[in-house]
């Protein structure tokens, strides 16, 4: 089945039209369609996460997913700037609120392209992952879950904490260059980067907040290279309710795991390896396709249909 094709789109905001791709199946489906947000890194765009401008995300991968599953996959374009990611300051905020945006965007979602609002998933690479986590700290009632890909949440007290729980799935590399997988922040970043928490501890804030207790369920998966592999952690039993999951990747860098979508070696000269174990859309979908939205922004239970 051939993938979808994402077409350009503006959204009228406060300050000024914003740019975005959708990409959505013809026709209208009953019950309504899931829909993906892609969140781009620092530097990239909505046609570099969707597999349109060079080098070609993992995360385009959505495109081939959303035509098997019939889903809407939406992805903003930070724009000149960047995000205004859960670091940026009120002032910036005020200036830019980019969770506003993605707000707007599920509205637009739902009354144009029939998305179902029980089923909204985000999912955001390196600075986009930030942005995914402020986007899940202030529109948890919008979200049935969120995965957060090469990016660990700031430390405690440096910005708002989220305070609802949501399902969470978070990649991390343990040989990342740019966003240390233990935390803290590259010598090399001078004054270009915020220090974050490490991968681990930001997976267990979110364990923590949905009250789960610290017995993950643990998987080996195949390697396909003896420089890096993939350890699976979740926590939580039930697939349609309040789980959360990290991937741990050894010995990989700052590259999404992907069979399919590889960057070239120039790139990983930067970067470090990218694990071929997994593709990273695929286990974000396995993790996001049973979940729904809770009832209400506080912890009562999951709806299941």
């Amino acid at each position: 089945m051939p993938s979808l094709v994402p077409l350009p789109a503006t959204l009228a905001r406060p300050e000024g039209p914003r740019r975005y791709l959708v990409a959505a199946p013809d026709g209208s489906s009953p019950g309504g369609r899931a829909l993906i947000i892609v969140l781009h890194g620092a530097g990239a765009s909505a046609e570099q996460v969707l597999g349109l401008a060079f080098p070609p995300s993992p995360l385009s991968v959505w495109l081939d997913i959303a035509a098997r599953e019939q889903l809407v996959v939406i992805a903003p374009d930070a724009g000149k700037g960047g995000w205004s990611d859960c670091f940026a300051s009120e002032t910036r905020v005020a200036k830019k609120d980019d969770v506003a945006f993605i707000d707007a965007l599920i509205d637009h979602a739902i009354a144009r392209h029939g998305a179902d609002p029980a089923r909204v998933y985000l999912i955001g690479v390196s600075r986009g992952g930030w942005m995914a986590y402020a986007a899940a700290t202030r529109l948890p009632h919008r979200l049935a879950a969120f995965s957060v890909v090469l990016a660990g949440m700031p430390p405690p007290g440096r910005t708002q904490a989220p305070t609802t729980p949501l399902p969470a799935l978070i990649f991390g590399c343990t040989a990342d260059p740019l966003i240390h997988y233990h935390g803290g922040k590259p010598w090399y970043a001078l004054g270009f980067a915020e220090p974050v928490r490490g991968i681990e501890d930001s997976a267990h804030a979110w364990r923590e907040l949905a009250g789960l207790p610290d017995t993950p369920d643990v998987v080996r998966l195949p390697a396909s290279d003896a420089r890096t592999s993939v350890t699976r952690f979740m926590w939580g039993q039930a697939a349609e309710g309040l789980q959360v999951g990290l991937y741990r990747i050894d010995g990989a860098g700052h590259a999404e795991p992907s069979r399919l979508k590889r960057y070239p070696r120039f790139i990983n000269w930067l970067t470090g390896l990218q694990n071929a174990d997994l593709e990273v859309a695929e286990a974000a979908w396995d993790f996001f396709r049973a979940k729904r939205k809770q009832k209400s922004p506080h912890r009562a239970g999951f709806v299941t249909a």
